[in-house]
């Protein structure tokens, strides 16, 4: 069974930094896509972020983050990391890890973690 368990979520001032880390387990990770989605107050979960597989790993994001946000995954600990810097309020969503088995197109979700509004 596939399981995520996101960290790193919390209060931080406008302008300021944060990094929440996605622990995979329970499938081969790096034959897998990673991506971050958020949901804000009200409205639909949206993509962040994404990265696929292997070394080079094709990274993708959403206009709304480029430039501020970084998505990364490191293979020996079965992590994938999103970097947010310049964070503005509307970045305020609970933010999902997911994690696409690319074979059979099987997605799995982790909780959320909780990035408050930084205003």
């Amino acid at each position: 069974q596939v399981q995520l368990v996101e960290s790193g979520g919390g209060l931080v001032q406008a302008g300021g930094s944060l990094r929440l880390s996605c622990k995979v387990s329970g499938t081969i990770f790096s034959l897998n896509v990673m991506g971050w989605y958020r949901q804000a107050p009200g409205k639909q979960r949206e993509l962040v972020a994404t990265v696929t597989p292997g070394g080079g790993g094709s990274k993708a994001y959403a206009d709304s983050v480029k430039g501020r946000f970084a998505i990364s995954r490191d293979t020996i600990s079965n992590t994938a990391f999103l970097q947010m810097k310049e964070l503005i309020p509307e970045d305020t969503a609970v933010y999902y890890c997911m994690n696409k088995i690319v074979r059979t197109l099987t997605t799995s979700w982790g909780q959320g973690t909780q990035v408050p509004d930084s205003s």
